[in-house]
Order: structure tokens, then C-alpha cells, then sequence
């Protein structure tokens, strides 16, 4: 591996020699493989035998590296994987909220923070997860609605945005794009990107974002900032703007001295930041701050016009029987489609489809054809999904993979006719509708797997 000259002179200088040597040699090193168990799936049972992530109870180190594509529960949402520095967003939220909460993950894609968010924060929580490009927030729904929790907006907009919609939130993540050092050991290409006005560019573009994000955050609501990125400039020179700047304080995370984070490697900036270095932490490059206001940031947020009050379904069409607690919700037409959104979150709802740009909310139950209804992959994967509402049909290893691919799947001759839920091991995968000779293959074309084994 060969670093920029610019950027082992500076690294070194900041580091000092011995962490700067440590840092070297981790990067030599093969990175970890780790994964993160939804337990709102899975319960306390694990496919894997790992070791656990000490900074979260539901992460594990493995061994090896499986073909994790090929693999059916990764695709019900039993888990996700990522690395493990990164899942230390799950243990810093869950020292700090104990009740519900509003969250707003603002560079949310592909979803890893998000998914871990939610798996950190109190029942009754609502997330809305934003992605400024399409394709990639594309990503972030395809990922979200596997994951299955359906106290969920996600959003395609930019932080000025959501500075101008008048929402307010008790937490805002703020994983910023950077320069993209801590990616060095596992992405060859962020070694080729990085430059040095790169490095300036993204900490003008972060101090954006938080410049925008701090408007919608509640008098009381906790910021926290994260990038994978090791240079000052874009961590703790940012920290510190921030909280001269908007008025803010840096909160303390607990950690254990054996978990080897480094905090604040800046003199004169003596904070409660944290450092995760390969070679220091089992993981890959990550900073993280957490920050709550000292004055209010609502005195700057601009107020919107009128709300839109959503439409009461005229589909005739009982949907409510697909969802095991049907109370929790109400349902909201689009167009053709049904969706069903928490309670707890209506009010979120109605200004974000009133304000900003939707991709995803709550559950897509499905769509009206005619007089009939086409359930959706949404409501299949959905922790709130009424099982006993439609047949179900147990596939084994192979036949899980082809229907994954979106091939033909054969079903015994006594499975109903319809539309009927596929589950693999338990873990519901999808919908076909079994007209008796053959079966149609509801999987989403763009989420269909297209490699070979």
C-alpha cells in the first residue's frame, strides 16, 4: 500500500511516532469481517458463531469472509453487515436516549448507521433517513425496508431542505462525506482520491451540512458528528467550529481502555471526541463526537406554509387485516398504493410528503388493481406483518436462491392458490401468486440478485 506524501507527512506529525507506526501496521493487517444482528427478526439467535463487538451487543466479528450475497437471510434483513468501528453509533445512542425519540440520519446511504440506529433506540422511535443523491437513496430504502422497522421516512433531499420544512428532531447523525482516509485499507480507490484540497473541500462541505442539520435539532436534542477520516481538519478542527460557531458542548462516551479508541490527537482541543485507528481498534477508520446545544437552534429555523392533511382511502379494500397490530397504524393512499404509517409518526408524515422529496414511508402494503390488491415486498419484510393473513410456503436453500435471482419457483401441489409468502428457515422473503401451474415471481426486479455462484 502506498499513501500520499501529503498525507503520511501530516498523519505522522498529528499522530506522533508510535500511534503513527501502530496506524501503519493496521493497515497492513486484513480487514475484520463483522455483521450486525436485527434483532427485531432474529431475537437472540445468530447464524454466525463470532466473536461480539464489544461497543454492541448485537455485532460480531467472523472468522472468515462468506459469500454473504448468496446467502437468503441477509436478504429477509436478519442482519447487515458492517464494520464494526461504525457500530459505534448503536452504543453512543444507547447511553444517552432512553425514551422514544425523533432521529434524523442526514447522509444516511447506504443504511448501516441507520439500520444500527434503530436497533439502539427505544420502541416507539421514529428515524427519517435522507439521502441528497437518487440512486443512492434508492439504496437506502431497499435496505431500510429490509431491515423491516416501519417507524421509517426516507427522504432524497439536501440539509438546506430540511432546514426550510420546519421539522424538529431530539437526535441528528451527521456521518458526513469525507475525504474517505479510514476506507484506505479496504478501498484501493480512496487512496487515489485523496488529496489535499480534497481534505479542504470536504470540511467546508461538512460544516454545511451541520450548519443546516443544526436548525432542525430541538433545544435539548443531541448532534452527533462522524466521519471515517483520520486529519483534524474534518474532525476535531470541525468539532470545535461547531461548538463556537452554533453553541454547542461535547458530551462523554463511556468506553473501556481495552476497546483501544485514541480521543483528541490536538493540543489545545482536549475534548471528548473518539478515534478509532486500525492497528489501535479492531476496525477501520472512524471519528465520532457527540454534541448538544448550549443555546436554542429553533430560533433560526424558518417555518413552513400549511400542512397536508392525507386523504382517507377510498380503495375498498380492508387493509388493515395484513398488519398484526393494526391500531398502531393508519393507512394513506399514493396514487395506486396503500401505505400504512405508525401512529407514533403521522405528524412527521404529513410535512415531509407536504415539504420534501419521499422515497420511502412506513410500509407499502400494496397496490390496487381493479378490485384487486397486490400485497408488496414492503409489507413482506415488515416486523409489523399479520403472517396468519396469507399462506406461506417454506423453501429450502436452493429454491430460496432462485426465487432471489427472480427465477421460477416450483411450490407442492397443495399450496393455495394466490398470492403466498416464501419463508426461508422462517425468515419471510417475499410474495408469488400461485396460479396453480406456475407461480409468478414477485421480487423486485432491482433488488434481484444477479450474480452467479
Amino acid at each position: 500500500m502506498i499513501l500520499p506524501e501529503s498525507f503520511t507527512k501530516y498523519t505522522a506529525q498529528l499522530m506522533g511516532d508510535d500511534l503513527y507506526n501502530r496506524f501503519v501496521d493496521g493497515l497492513q493487517s486484513p480487514p475484520p469481517v463483522s455483521v450486525r444482528m436485527n434483532r427485531s427478526k432474529c431475537g437472540d439467535d445468530t447464524p454466525f458463531e463470532g466473536e461480539r463487538i464489544a461497543w454492541c451487543d448485537c455485532g460480531y466479528y467472523l472468522s472468515e469472509r462468506p459469500a454473504f450475497t448468496f446467502d437468503p437471510l441477509l436478504h429477509a434483513g436478519y442482519y447487515y453487515v458492517q464494520e464494526a468501528s461504525s457500530m459505534f453509533v448503536h452504543h453512543a445512542l444507547r447511553q444517552y436516549i432512553n425514551r422514544p425519540i425523533s432521529m434524523l440520519d442526514m447522509c444516511a446511504a447506504p443504511g448501516g448507521k441507520s439500520t444500527a440506529a434503530l436497533g439502539a433506540l427505544p420502541e416507539g422511535s421514529t428515524l427519517m433517513s435522507n439521502e441528497p443523491i437518487r440512486l443512492r437513496a434508492q439504496i437506502l430504502a431497499e435496505n431500510l425496508q429490509k431491515w423491516g422497522n416501519p417507524n421509517i421516512i426516507v427522504t432524497n433531499n439536501y440539509p438546506k431542505d430540511y432546514a426550510r420544512s420546519g421539522l424538529a428532531f431530539d437526535v441528528i447523525l451527521c456521518d458526513v462525506p469525507c475525504s474517505g482516509e479510514g476506507m484506505f485499507r479496504k478501498d484501493e480507490g480512496a487512496i487515489s482520491e485523496w488529496s489535499v484540497q480534497n481534505v479542504e473541500n470536504c470540511r467546508n462541505l461538512q460544516r454545511e451540512i451541520v450548519s443546516e442539520a443544526w436548525k432542525c435539532l430541538n433545544d435539548d436534542g443531541l448532534l452527533i458528528y462522524s466521519t471515517c477520516t483520520f486529519n483534524a481538519k474534518e474532525n476535531e478542527e470541525n468539532v470545535a467550529w461547531i461548538c463556537e460557531e452554533m453553541g454547542a458542548e461535547v458530551l462523554p462516551i463511556d468506553i473501556e481502555k481495552e476497546w483501544g479508541i485514541n480521543g483528541s490527537l490536538v493540543k489545545g482541543l482536549d475534548m471528548p471526541v473518539y478515534r478509532f485507528i486500525p492497528g489501535c481498534t479492531r476496525g477501520e477508520g472512524l471519528f465520532m463526537a457527540v454534541l448538544r446545544p448550549t443555546q436554542a437552534p429553533l430560533a433560526e429555523r424558518i417555518r413552513g406554509g400549511k400542512r397536508a392533511k392525507a386523504k382517507p382511502a377510498k380503495t375498498g379494500i380492508d387493509a388493515r387485516k395484513y398488519l398484526a397490530e393494526p391500531d398502531n397504524f393508519s393507512i394513506h393512499p399514493h396514487d395506486n398504493d396503500i401505505i400504512a404509517i405508525a401512529k407514533a409518526m403521522a405528524e412527521q408524515y404529513e410535512t415531509a410528503a407536504d415539504r420534501l422529496r419521499i422515497v420511502h414511508a412506513g410500509i407499502k402494503m400494496g397496490t390496487v388493481k381493479g378490485k384487486d390488491f397486490i400485497p408488496d415486498q414492503s409489507l413482506a419484510l415488515s416486523t409489523a406483518l399479520n403472517r396468519s393473513a396469507f399462506a406461506t410456503a417454506e423453501l429450502d436453500y436452493e429454491q430460496a436462491i432462485k426465487y432471489l435471482q427472480r427465477d421460477a419457483v416450483v411450490l407442492p401441489d397443495d399450496t393455495p392458490r394466490g398470492f403466498v409468502l416464501l419463508t426461508y428457515k422462517g425468515a419471510p422473503l417475499g410474495f408469488v401468486k400461485n396460479i396453480g401451474n406456475r407461480t409468478n415471481n414477485m421480487y423486485p426486479q432491482e433488488w434481484r440478485i444477479r450474480s452467479m455462484r
